[in-house]
């Protein structure tokens, strides 16, 4: 059972009013798309409860942020957008009542937002997605046994990030696993137990948090509203994370790691597919640790059997890989199934040993690079994505130098930098300060990283020319009318680089969620030009 939402404080208006009334509630959705998918559910509840889903701020009467508090400049943005939604609820001409916050700045600083911003009438954590409806003063509404818990919402109600107010194994063996995960007792991952033990996922600094850890997981009976465009989706295999990285404090954020039950992520994916949806992406915190705690053994490979067997589905990916538990098994299934993407998304977070040893996540460049060869043999054209922080306490210029070498020798093909940042309640946050590498150190390897993964880039991309890809076109591009955009099965949702298309080739004009064929005519940086050719 999960803690209620702060409602008693400011005096929730009468639920059987609320509901007979259909009030209008508008969504901002920050950070990950494991974030966006708590708000997909939370705006899901709320429509089966009664409430109306409105894209304009001016219409909402409640609104809700869900929020992110990764890293500063997350906690900043969602700061900055609570404050841009109260003056929506002040101002005279606008109709908002109610400010709901939700998310991981909940979980962080609870307290404090009640506190210091009084205009919020609720809070909802992570792990009380369902108070959302005694937040909003609605009353739960039992769903008929056979109807599906699952509503599209029209993408001309949304847009970016989930924003409605503003702004991402063999049939046989899986059948006995299905079996095998509906008889465990109480889930449990050992390392997760052994973590706990040690305090990893201990709240007592954090002034005004609840000291229960989230524990909620949906299902696929849980109602849910896309906000994704049509043909695309999400599905949250599991939630939480048991390791031990020193930069992080999501575990404490969302709990310790538990995964679904595969039959129920099935089932949400055929619910999804018997929709429209032709392109899913499996999401967790780390997906290689799925089913650890049910019981099962190469529990990913398991699931990606099971849901790219089912007949409709065009794409099947996954975010995000731990290194050390990407197995021969997992590869092999992604090499052998034509609409599982030949994508693989590992953050390795650094190349130097000495600063892996210090973030607590272990390995070393040469560990990393027998992984990347073995997936390149395993995997014939397979995409590596990664990302890296810099300037973790204690980096020297060798250490730096170490990881532009292991870039140069990697040659990944999509890389992101983060640059670090200081959490309170993380365990590098508490090492000693002449460790911590000034800002300005920090900024300048970052530009330089990316510099050197530029020139990478845009020689695999010059080897993109003339090649032909099935797209996904998304529409037209948001840096000029003249160009539509699309993705092929090598780009992730929002986070890669991007295909403009500039001749429909037999075509009048595209249609969003739509997939063609097209050949790949001039390339960038990072981006690519096609032309239609079917």
């Amino acid at each position: 059972m999960t803690p209620p939402a702060t409602t008693e404080e400011t005096g929730a208006p009468d639920a059987a009013s609320a509901a007979s009334a259909r009030p209008k509630i508008g969504f901002v959705s920050l950070g990950c798309p494991k974030n966006l998918v708590d708000s997909e559910v939370m705006m899901g509840m709320l429509h089966h409860a009664g409430a109306e889903l409105t894209a304009a701020a001016d219409d909402a009467e409640i609104i809700v942020v869900n929020t992110c508090s990764f890293i500063d400049s997350a906690k900043q943005e969602s700061v900055n957008t609570i404050l841009e939604m109260v003056q929506h609820k002040q101002q005279n001409g606008g109709r908002a009542q109610r400010l709901i916050v939700a998310g991981c700045l909940v979980e962080r600083y609870r307290d404090e937002i009640r506190k210091n911003i009084p205009e919020v009438d609720a809070v909802v954590g992570t792990g009380e997605l369902e108070s959302i409806l005694a937040a909003a003063g609605l009353n739960p509404v039992p769903a008929a046994a056979a109807d599906s818990p699952f509503n599209i919402l029209p993408q001309s109600m949304v847009s970016r990030a989930a924003s409605a107010v503003h702004q991402h194994s063999h049939p046989t063996e899986v059948g006995a696993q299905l079996e095998a995960e509906s008889a465990a007792a109480v889930p449990s991952r050992a390392e997760g137990d052994a973590r706990e033990r040690a305090g990893r996922f201990s709240r007592a600094a954090w002034d005004g948090a609840s000291a229960m850890l989230p524990e909620y997981l949906y299902s696929d009976a849980t109602p849910r509203i896309l906000s994704t465009p049509r043909a695309s989706a999400y599905i949250k295999i599991a939630e939480g994370c048991d390791h031990p990285c020193g930069f992080c404090i999501i575990p404490q954020l969302r709990g310790k790691f538990r995964s679904r039950r595969m039959s129920s992520i099935v089932a949400e994916a055929e619910n999804l597919i018997a929709q429209g949806v032709r392109e899913i992406t499996l999401i967790g915190q780390d997906t290689t640790c799925y089913g650890e705690d049910l019981g099962l053994t190469d529990g990913l490979a398991q699931l990606l059997e099971a849901v790219a067997a089912l007949p409709g589905l065009r794409w099947l990916r996954f975010l995000y890989a731990y290194p050390n538990k990407v197995t021969t098994r997992l590869l092999e299934t992604i090499a052998r199934h034509d609409n599982i993407a030949k994508y693989l998304d590992v953050p390795l977070q650094h190349a130097s040993p000495s600063v892996l040893k210090r973030m607590k996540r272990g390995g070393t460049p040469e560990h990393f690079l027998k992984l990347i060869e073995k997936a390149r043999a395993i995997v014939p054209g397979i995409v590596l994505r990664t990302t890296f922080i810099v300037g973790f306490p204690g980096e020297t210029e060798e250490d730096y130098k170490q990881l532009e070498d292991f870039v140069r020798a990697a040659k990944i093909d999509w890389l992101g930098v983060f640059t670090y940042s200081d959490e309170e309640g993380s365990a590098a946050f508490g090492l000693a300060e002449e460790l911590k590498v000034p800002r300005r150190t920090i900024e300048a390897r970052r530009r330089k990283l990316m510099k050197l993964q530029q020139k990478i880039s845009a020689e695999a991309k010059a080897e993109w020319v003339g090649r032909e890809f099935d797209l996904l076109i998304e529409g037209e591009s948001e840096e000029t009318e003249l160009l539509w955009e699309g993705r092929t099965m090598l780009h992730a949702p929002e986070i890669d680089g991007k295909v403009f298309i500039n001749d429909f080739g037999p075509h009048e004009t595209l249609v969003p969620g739509t997939f063609y064929r097209a050949e790949i005519t001039e390339s960038h940086d990072y981006d690519v030009v096609a032309r239609i050719i079917e």
